[in-house]
């Protein structure tokens, strides 16, 4: 195993709690989810979602030599979270 310390960005490409319903932004180092709640109305409707992806720091992530790392661990948490989310 290497000693060296993980960067502290390590696992943190998608935003943490993607199932909230709230009306904010979710950041993660990459991905960036905007969050807008449903209109009122008759139906129920799911808040609107959309996905920005920070270009930028996708380049120094996928030249960071610890990106297959961080890529693996950052999946695998959006793994677990919807795992513990579904009912």
């Amino acid at each position: 195993m290497n000693n060296q310390a993980q960067k502290e960005c390590h696992g943190d490409m998608f935003p943490d709690n993607l199932d909230k319903r709230d009306e904010n932004t979710h950041a993660g180092k990459v991905f960036k989810v905007n969050i807008k709640p449903a209109m009122a109305g008759v139906l129920p409707v799911a808040p609107e979602r959309t996905i920005e992806v920070d270009h930028a720091a996708w380049k120094v992530c996928r030249g960071c030599p610890e990106f297959v790392s961080c890529y693996q661990l950052s999946m695998a948490k959006i793994a677990l979270q919807t795992a513990i989310t579904v009912n």
